[in-house]
């Protein structure tokens, strides 16, 4: 027997916590004033690397940007 009174709002309404906290974020982005809000969109982006492996190693890393 399972209950849903204690299941989160965003898990109730099928999303995973990440999207939920993304649009928290980009709302929250959205609402604040100048100069904060421009502050804020330059942190905003995300850089990370991505690298493949073969035969137990490492290939180049691909340099991602997202945001």
């Amino acid at each position: 027997m399972s209950s849903t009174a204690a299941v989160p709002f965003w898990r109730a309404a099928g999303m995973t916590y990440i999207t939920y906290s993304n649009i928290c974020a980009s709302l929250l982005r959205n609402c604040l004033k100048e100069p904060y809000k421009s502050d804020a969109a330059s942190r905003e982006k995300v850089h990370f690397a991505v690298s493949k492996w073969g035969n137990g190693k490492p290939e180049k890393p691909i340099q991602l940007a997202y945001g």
